[in-house]
């Protein structure tokens, strides 16, 4: 087995990690929007946190075998690797800065929390824009990163496939937080309301 047959095994496992822990996070948050009562919350969240580990490190992965492929074999100046790698530099903030801290955060309220029908802030944790729209925006540029190794194009067209699924992701967030805006927890608090 060659070096690169084995940086390529690593770069493509660390892919696969790098879209389950995002995979979780988006089906966790989209689970916990819908959630009516405090511990479905807390379970939910006790679920992401646990996966919060997995980004980084499959992140690490993807990037220190990418670059060693790149070095090696490619060439650093390649135009598809240098756009995948800013793209790279663009989505780990985004799971580090903001999408971590606002999961630990609602994990960490739901803790405090009894059981029972969820309260106001925890509501508006459950459903933060820039959480949701963050989470689309980072799985849509990881499905474009995916198209640059895969179809391996031009600079010009490389910048443009990763504008094009930024957009997308920021679309699909746009669109899918408005088809959520009467959630399930909304309609229980405006039943209870009505019902007192």
């Amino acid at each position: 087995m060659s070096l690169y047959t084995l940086l390529l095994f690593l770069h493509v496992s660390g892919a696969i990690c790098l879209f389950i822990g995002f995979g979780i996070w988006l089906f966790g948050i989209t689970a916990i929007a819908r959630a009516t009562q405090v511990e479905q919350i807390r379970t939910l969240a006790d679920l992401l946190v646990m996966t919060r580990m997995l980004v980084p490190v499959s992140a690490f992965v993807v990037i220190a075998a990418g670059l060693t492929m790149a070095v090696t074999t490619w060439g650093i100046q390649t135009s598809w690797i240098a756009v995948a790698l800013g793209s790279l530099v663009v989505i780990g903030p985004i799971g580090a800065w903001v999408i971590d801290p606002k999961v630990r955060a609602i994990a960490v309220l739901a803790r405090t929390l009894p059981d029972g029908p969820l309260p106001h802030t925890l509501t508006k944790r459950t459903h933060d824009f820039v959480l949701r729209t963050s989470l689309h925006m980072a799985l849509a540029m990881l499905f474009g990163i995916v198209f640059l190794m895969t179809s391996k194009p031009a600079f010009t067209t490389a910048i443009v496939a990763m504008v094009i699924s930024a957009f997308l992701g920021l679309a699909s967030g746009l669109w899918l937080g408005r088809a959520r805006r009467a959630s399930p927890s909304d309609r229980f608090h405006r039943h209870k309301e009505k019902a007192s």
